[in-house]
């Protein structure tokens, strides 16, 4: 019998003055995470050779020059560059961002030519990434331009789903943003996305309001009668559980989100401050709407601790496994979608 492939998690570096490489090394620390993926860090082993010792962390890399030398059991670190890197931690520097692009760019394709299977981004900084070959505000709008499909911001927990209407967007431009299309284009995401990626057969979905306290009847702003309401009755039409909006200044509170598969917050702050308080640092950022799997931890670069072996890996940790559920999650929905007859294994019958 054929021994079955281990699935190639492919990790773009991120920042090398921030936190990034340190909770990639504490995760794979514990060799067992070797048992479930095969990670490829696109980087410069030496440069991670040194920042390994700067952490003192115990790791083993091995460094490759192209996708046809990973190994299984090893964590592979592909080299995008090869020359000497200043590390300057918790510095904010343009150089060290475009090795951040580097590393984004050459994991990126090679997710596309599916030498690697699935994505796991690093923190970046979004300000020293920006160049004249790269004007993205994230990373979620990059892989958007690259990758097929309507990305989506979609933060995960065990217990809490929630997507964004809108992401990095200025709070003055938000009403303006959300229009009809983009509202039923990011509810279609995220109930393709609760059925193909996590197993929800029948996804009931909420949506909160955009002004506070879902416009009042139009007392405070129209959007929420104008846009939102109508929007959200066509798509209960479709067939969809969809319910809302939602005051959002009580629905977590009051623990309404936990009769929810999934919640979608009207911009980003709306949605991620009631996340990251409810996630404890346990949150995991996934792109979805796309044809590749990628996550990443739920913090930034941290430059505020950097360097000073204090960064919590629990997320990156998280964002690994997640990538590795939804691979399979995705496989095994192809699979019965393709072939609706193999949903259930046949019962033995009874003598």
């Amino acid at each position: 019998m054929k021994k079955e492939e281990k699935i190639r998690l492919g990790i773009s570096i991120g920042d090398l003055n921030g936190i990034g490489s340190e909770v990639v090394f504490k995760t794979f620390q514990d060799s067992r995470m070797l048992d479930f993926c095969t990670p490829v860090i696109f980087a410069s082993v030496k440069i991670l050779s040194f920042l390994k010792k700067q952490y003192n962390i115990n790791v083993n890399l091995h460094g490759i020059d192209k996708t046809s030398q990973i190994l299984d059991g090893k964590i592979n670190v592909l080299n995008v560059w090869k020359e000497p890197v200043n590390i300057n931690f918790g510095k904010e520097d343009e150089k060290i961002g475009s090795y951040a692009i580097k590393s984004l760019t050459a994991a990126t394709q090679a997710l596309k030519n599916d030498e690697i299977d699935v994505l796991v981004t690093a923190p970046i900084n979004k300000h020293s990434i920006q160049s004249e070959e790269f004007k993205f505000p994230g990373h979620t709008d990059y892989l958007d331009q690259e990758l097929e499909g309507n990305s989506l911001m979609f933060m995960i927990t065990d217990d809490l789903k929630v997507g964004l209407l809108t992401d990095h967007v200025a709070v003055k431009d938000i009403a303006d943003t959300i229009t009809p299309e983009l509202i039923a284009q990011k509810i279609n995401t995220i109930h393709q996305a609760l059925k193909q990626d996590f197993g929800v057969s029948k996804p009931k979905i909420a949506i909160l309001g955009i002004n506070p306290h879902s416009g009042d009847n139009g007392v405070i702003g129209k959007e929420d009668e104008e846009v939102l309401k109508p929007t959200i009755q066509k798509v209960q039409e479709s067939g969809k559980l969809v319910y809302g909006p939602y005051a959002a200044d009580s629905f977590f509170g009051s623990n309404t989100y936990k009769t929810f598969d999934a919640v979608v917050a009207s911009y980003h702050d709306q949605g991620l401050i009631p996340f990251k308080t409810l996630s404890f640092g346990k949150g995991v950022n996934y792109t979805a709407g796309l044809n590749k799997v990628r996550t990443s931890p739920d913090h930034g670069t941290a430059f505020e601790i950097a360097g000073k072996n204090k960064a919590d890996h629990s997320s990156f940790e998280e964002a690994v496994f997640l990538a590795l559920k939804i691979y399979k999650n995705r496989n095994q929905y192809a699979e019965i979608t393709k072939n609706p007859l193999k949903k259930q294994p046949r019962k033995p019958q009874q003598k």
